[in-house]
């Protein structure tokens, strides 16, 4: 998989950033993620598919993580920005403070590729969170893959 250099957004995410989202998901994120963001912070992929539940799904681009969303024209595809759009349709769990699913990829036709942190808050899973069919506080998802490093080398 490769990323078109000319669409990633900047300013390319700090370690302080990390730390500071880490705290307010209630999550860690893990290394290969990270280091992924440091380098590809919401980039395109060239050519990017792969395939989830019997059917073939096409990435649109990688979410990013940015100081200040607001100020930056590509705010919109800030993790924050669409967790906040869509948070009560990625828990079941109505007390829930954090994030139990973060969105890390759009893909074509609405759906998302995330991280599954609901078995452990510390090495999540990655799933396809699908739009249509799940409804506030019933995510409908996907297994894609155990790890985001197993994700990547399915693109």
């Amino acid at each position: 998989m490769e990323i078109d250099k000319a669409t990633i957004i900047y300013p390319l995410p700090i370690d302080e950033l990390f730390e500071r989202k880490e705290k307010f998901w209630r999550v860690k994120l893990p290394k290969d993620f990270i280091d992924f963001l440091k380098e590809n912070n919401g980039g395109r992929t060239l050519e990017g598919a792969f395939e989830c539940n019997g059917r073939e799904y096409a990435i649109d681009r990688f979410l990013c993580l940015l100081q200040t969303p607001r100020e930056n024209r590509l705010g919109m595809y800030d993790i924050d920005v669409t967790l906040t759009q869509l948070e009560d349709r990625l828990t079941d769990n109505e007390e829930l403070i954090g994030a139990d699913i973060l969105p890390i990829v759009v893909l074509f036709a609405g759906d998302f590729v995330c991280l599954d942190f609901r078995k452990d808050r510390e090495n999540p899973s990655v799933c396809v969170w699908n739009h249509e069919e799940s409804g506030e506080l019933e995510p409908v998802t996907y297994f894609v893959a155990d790890t985001f490093s197993e994700f990547i080398s399915k693109l």
